[in-house]
């Protein structure tokens, strides 16, 4: 465009007109803004049904959430009650679920300490279950069993309910 060519100009909005991109004689050519949706092109009706449809995904996940809360809960305090570890009801209380599990590990209680660093809790948590795997007389390398997805929720219910 030549911004210095006065046909170009638009008197009326001083504005240059971009000759190359807007068809002046027909209004129903779009410059590729108007085909996204703005605010004002989403009614209240599809905002209360999206609205409705997260509601039912997170009633959804707080439910899977509570239902493998509970079932951790129940397998850990049968683990402890299986090794004799005082106070099994401690699988119920999140902090000390942890607790409980290096009291039936028989792990010093300063490795919780490690829990925070990286790389060193996942080292940690293995032994530690490993450490709950030879308690129950099973074997310890079921500890490393809890990196595999889908194991991980196996293998604290076969600790806690096998013979």
């Amino acid at each position: 465009m030549d911004y210095y060519n006065s046909t170009d100009y638009n008197y009326d909005t001083n504005t240059y007109y971009d000759t190359n991109s807007y068809d002046y004689y027909n209004t129903t050519t779009t410059t590729g803004y108007d085909d996204y949706a703005t605010v004002s092109d989403v009614s209240a009706g599809d905002t209360a049904a999206i609205m409705g449809i997260m509601g039912a995904f997170i009633v959804v996940y707080m439910i899977v959430a509570v239902a493998f809360y509970v079932y951790f809960a129940l397998a850990l305090q049968t683990i402890a009650k299986k090794t004799n570890t005082a106070n099994p009801w401690m699988a119920w209380i999140p902090l000390a679920n942890i607790v409980l599990m290096f009291q039936v590990s028989k792990k010093p209680m300063w490795w919780i300490v490690l829990l925070f660093v990286p790389i060193a809790n996942l080292i940690v948590s293995i032994m530690v279950w490993m450490a709950i795997a030879e308690q129950r007389q099973k074997p310890s390398w079921l500890g490393i069993l809890l990196l595999v997805p889908g194991a991980n929720v196996v293998v604290p219910g076969y600790l806690a309910w096998s013979k």
